[in-house]
């Protein structure tokens, strides 16, 4: 996710030559809500199109769809020791 900078967040910091408070209650923000993402798997299309871009750049990727239909199959395909 790409953000422009805005032009008065760039003078306060260059101000004082250190991010301000709210500039850094919002990056924590951020780093939070990207790890829970992580965490609970709502980010694992987002990583796998940046695999395949890096990886496999000519290969076409999947769709959103056919992403999380694979992972479901590849998840409930093998044996499970429960039950």
């Amino acid at each position: 996710m790409a953000t422009i900078a805005n032009p008065s967040t760039t003078r306060e910091l260059a101000a004082n030559g250190r991010p301000t408070m709210r500039q850094r209650i919002e990056k924590i923000a951020r780093q939070t809500w990207r790890g829970i993402r992580e965490w609970c798997g709502d980010a694992a299309y987002e990583s796998y199109l940046r695999s395949v871009r890096r990886r496999h750049a000519s290969e076409c990727p999947l769709t959103a769809e056919e992403f999380y239909v694979k992972q479901l199959e590849r998840r409930y395909s093998r044996p499970n020791r429960c039950c």
